[in-house]
């Protein structure tokens, strides 16, 4: 009998394939590798190998495999996150809010609705703009979010709230209705130019412009470069931890391409706890 993870697990691989996120071109270039770094390119292929990635005339365009990407992930997690009650009880909601206009998407939730106000005051008024620019904008791609619960589920077991405490905990629909932002997952297929650094800005945003508890704060990417994947997962701070879509593969893969310097960072990453699997992401997000 194969675990639900595992079969998740295959079933994203699978859908990356089948909808030509992950391909290969006739000169056995992987859709994510960058074509002009040999080592990317090796790695690449023998991950794009492993996973039965199919030849194609001419890959999607860096926005189309980008959307892609974005919702195999938010499949995956609904797949997933929701089946481990035994970890993390709760009403659960796994939510794509990519694409434009995404900054706003969050303040519809705690703890970042009184953002939305600070929006319409900046848009109205050239002064504040001038001085406060973009730095409260959180552009995610992908929410978990919990819902408030009733009292009736917050005392099923025993009697722990009343009309005289806990009036202002967002967690009691008594107080609020709007869903609690648990975790915020940043999708990135590579990590080329600057993507990096704005998944760190956008991290630093997500954790000053709250009210409250600070989301869990993850980055999703298929990114075969050790180089850049420690670009963005090396350092503690802003993101919680980085996830590669296939570890293991990538692993094996950066072991064969027996580069001294390539396979001492991969490692190092792994061993420091800056780089999991995709399959580790519903675990720690029950933490």
């Amino acid at each position: 009998m194969t675990a639900a993870l595992t079969v998740a697990r295959k079933n994203f691989h699978n859908h990356l394939v089948d909808g030509k996120t992950l391909s290969l071109s006739p000169d056995d270039v992987a859709s994510n590798a960058d074509s002009s770094q040999r080592t990317s390119v090796s790695i690449a292929l023998s991950i794009a190998k492993a996973l039965s990635a199919q030849v194609i005339p001419k890959k999607l365009t860096g926005q189309r495999v980008g959307k892609q990407f974005e919702e195999a992930v938010e499949g995956f997690l609904k797949r997933t996150f929701p089946l481990f009650q035994s970890l993390r009880p709760g009403d659960w909601t796994i939510e794509n809010v990519g694409g434009s206009r995404a900054e706003y998407q969050i303040s519809k939730y705690e703890p970042y609705r009184h953002l939305a106000d600070l929006a319409n005051a900046i848009e109205n008024d050239r002064n504040l703009s001038s001085v406060l620019g973009n730095s409260y904008e959180i552009s995610p791609d992908i929410l978990v979010l919990r819902h408030p619960e009733p009292d009736e589920i917050i005392n099923r077991d025993h009697y722990l709230v009343d009309s005289e405490s806990g009036r202002n905990a967002v967690i009691r629909d008594i107080n609020q209705r709007q869903p609690i932002v648990h975790a915020v997952v940043s999708c990135k297929w590579t990590l080329r130019s600057d993507r990096a650094q704005n998944a760190r800005s956008e991290a630093l945003n997500v954790i000053r412009n709250r009210k409250g508890r600070t989301p869990h704060i993850t980055v999703v990417t298929g990114e075969p470069s050790p180089s850049r994947l420690a670009s963005l997962a090396l350092g503690t701070g802003d993101i919680d931890t980085v996830y590669h879509f296939a570890l293991p593969e990538l692993i094996k893969a950066v072991d064969g391409t027996r580069n001294d310097e390539a396979i001492s960072m991969l490692h190092t990453l792994v061993a420091g706890k800056r780089l999991r699997d995709i399959s580790d992401l519903p675990l720690d997000l029950a933490i």
